[in-house]
């Protein structure tokens, strides 16, 4: 039962992603008849935390030994977290926790806290974008998912960025304490009620070309004809290749597949469109590449887990056209 949630710091942490684990955990809801979390905010590296904004600093009496009550551990954001070591017994502490059955949430950057640990050994895991490689190659027996919300792989919850970590804290109380008290919390907070963990997270269009040496000037081309039909003969031969000899080298540079490549580029494309234009679904289909609106909707809800007017909504208001 979930009752005893304690949030772990680090110096550098994030005061939002640790307002978000507060906001969901941290206030008392009693008067809407919502549970009450005995919580607290535990210090892994003494009583007083420095933050990343600066001036800002976290103060807390409660040291790691207050984990070994908690349900839910929550691990917040923080600065330099992909790149700096962490206080041993913090991690032995995790490792404990979730021996005996706590839960561990991570927060955005946090999740390379649960890494240090062992703790994404062999599970599936969400990062922010951002850091989704560097997380790959430090553990690489974490099974990384870079464009979802957030996984539960109970125990061991890890969520995106900031909003997707308000979505795991949601995800929690609704499994915990049912759909009722997670909407209700929801609506205080004004976000949705619900957005399931394997929504993919709104990812800008990459730069990709600057790590391409031989196929970026294809890649050029690409982007600036996502409308036509593209062939791997034709980008062959704009690059003096041999078809097999491109493929190798477009994966080589790209990590990926022309196909693979060209169809993020076109939904990209569509996300940008639907987001900042009020042009039909059709037309948005023909400039992308896709033809027609039943096309780009199937291979939209492939890519984001969403349907084009859900985007558009979730962007735009519900009013948009």
């Amino acid at each position: 039962m979930l009752q005893n949630v304690a949030a772990v710091l680090l110096n550098g942490v994030h005061p939002f992603e640790l307002g978000v684990v507060c906001e969901v955990f941290g206030i008392d809801r009693s008067d809407e008849g919502l549970p009450v979390y005995d919580f607290a905010v535990v210090s892994a590296e003494g009583p007083a935390l420095g933050t990343h904004v600066g001036g800002l600093g976290v103060t807390t009496p409660y040291g790691l030994d207050r984990l070994q009550e908690a349900d839910l551990i929550a691990v917040p954001a923080g600065e330099e977290f992909t790149r700096r070591e962490y206080p041993p017994d913090l991690l032995d502490a995790l490792r404990r926790a979730v021996d005996r059955g706590t839960r561990v949430l991570s927060v955005c950057s946090g999740v390379f806290v649960l890494g240090a640990a062992g703790l994404l050994d062999g599970r599936r895991c969400a990062v922010h974008w951002h850091h989704a490689a560097e997380l790959a190659r430090q553990y690489p027996r974490a099974v990384v998912e870079p464009d979802v919300l957030y996984v539960d792989e109970d125990p061991v919850i890890t969520s995106a960025g900031t909003a997707a970590g308000i979505d795991a804290c949601l995800h929690i109380v609704r499994k915990e304490q049912g759909p009722q008290v997670a909407n209700k919390i929801a609506r205080r907070v004004v976000v949705p009620p619900h957005r399931d963990g394997g929504q993919a997270q709104y990812i800008e269009r990459p730069l990709p070309r600057s790590r391409c040496d031989t196929v970026g000037e294809v890649l050029a081309w690409m982007e600036e004809h996502l409308d036509r039909e593209i062939t791997v003969d034709q980008l062959a031969a704009r690059a003096h290749m041999s078809p097999r000899t491109f493929a190798r080298r477009f994966q080589q540079e790209t990590g990926t597949t022309p196909y693979r490549w060209l169809l993020r580029q076109r939904v990209l494309l569509a996300q940008e469109l639907l987001e900042a234009t009020d042009e039909t679904m059709d037309a948005i289909a023909d400039r992308a590449g896709f033809g027609t609106a039943a096309a780009l909707r199937h291979q939209f809800l492939r890519a984001l887990g969403t349907t084009p007017h859900a985007y558009r909504r979730a962007f735009r208001g519900p009013r948009a056209a």
